[in-house]
């Protein structure tokens, strides 16, 4: 049951397989006699120094995959020099997963429609040092996961929120998870609610879901200070777009005023690689992280951060980039290009 709730998406999951299929019809166009005896991939965020462009997405439910749950996704995060997101629905408290260990962190946020029990995570999430706020934009529902259904997928009880809501739900329906979202997420949000969740906190507020250039422009418009391109992992709708088919469109809509950040489908370095050059600034990994969460623990999930980033090492010195800034647009070659060229 937890398996498939890690591992599903919505539907027919085409989108799901799409995701990483996608990365594979993009070809990667090399340069030679480069001096690559050096690789840089440090980069920054939200002006924040990391080792590589690979952050921890936003993933709910860790102690599913093992007991020591986020905390251990956050020690392994730490270690390895880069930003962590954690879910709003996270089975550690924000306490526990601040004090666990020092490295900087972003809070992920669904907004309920009892808005005080958002804002209140939101605030507990500023006072323990949390760097920026991620609002997840695509969920005013949950999506349709067949395997959650079938396997009657249970929400466990969620510490963050003792003392403000309870998480158990009782349905006959098929998911219970499904359930407590229908009860609990505010399907009434919309843009103008940028203002409200600024007025609540001072951090930077990046949007997570973002998939068009209307949408993307929209958010330049109220003000936020990122995007994170996204379908939730294939997770909400069906026969959306695999999200690196629309970084480009995103990117160009942004224009380089407020950071790009992406995810979905990322499983090598060479996946980072070709987004880096479509114009994200990093890449947030999901899947790969809880796989190595429930084989070993934060030694697991450092494993697969240090996997990609000795992928992305060696992609970049193949391809003749030594620092994360020479990785150009005209280093790799989309379905689109090859249409362009044919015509």
């Amino acid at each position: 049951m937890y398996y498939e709730y890690y591992a599903g998406g919505a539907e027919d999951q085409h989108t799901l397989r799409e995701n990483v299929e996608a990365f594979r019809r993009i070809i990667i166009r090399p340069r030679i006699l480069v001096d690559v005896s050096r690789i840089d991939m440090s980069t920054t965020i939200l002006g924040y120094k990391i080792s590589a462009p690979i952050m921890i997405a936003p993933t709910a439910l860790h102690k599913l995959a093992h007991p020591e749950g986020e905390v251990a996704t956050a020690k392994a995060a730490a270690a390895c020099n880069t930003i962590m997101a954690l879910s709003f629905m996270s089975t550690c408290t924000v306490e526990e997963v601040a004090s666990s260990c020092n490295a900087v962190r972003f809070f992920q946020l669904y907004v309920y429609k009892r808005r005080d029990v958002s804002a209140v995570l939101v605030k507990r999430a500023e006072r323990n040092g949390f760097k920026a706020i991620i609002l997840t934009v695509d969920a005013p529902r949950l999506g349709r996961r067949e395997a959650d259904i079938k396997n009657k997928m249970i929400q466990p009880q969620l510490k963050n929120f003792e003392g403000l809501l309870s998480t158990e739900v009782v349905s006959d329906n098929g998911s219970n998870i499904e359930a407590f979202v229908s009860g609990t997420f505010d399907a009434s949000l919309c843009w103008k609610d940028i203002e409200w969740l600024r007025s609540i906190t001072s951090l930077p507020i990046l949007i997570k879901g973002a998939l068009t250039h209307e949408d993307a422009l929209k958010a330049m418009e109220v003000g936020v200070n990122g995007i994170v391109v996204s379908n939730h992992g294939a997770r909400q709708l069906d026969y959306v777009p695999a999200s690196i088919t629309v970084l480009e469109e995103v990117v160009h809509a942004v224009g380089g005023r407020i950071p790009v950040l992406f995810d979905g489908g990322v499983r090598r370095g060479t996946d980072i690689f070709k987004a880096l050059a479509l114009g994200a600034q990093a890449v947030l990994v999901g899947r790969p992280v809880i796989y190595g969460l429930a084989a070993k623990g934060e030694y697991g999930v450092r494993r697969v951060i240090e996997m990609l980033k000795d992928e992305l090492e060696l992609t970049m010195a193949l391809s003749g980039c030594p620092t994360v800034k020479d990785i150009m647009r005209s280093h790799v070659r989309t379905e689109q290009d090859r249409l362009q060229c044919r015509l």
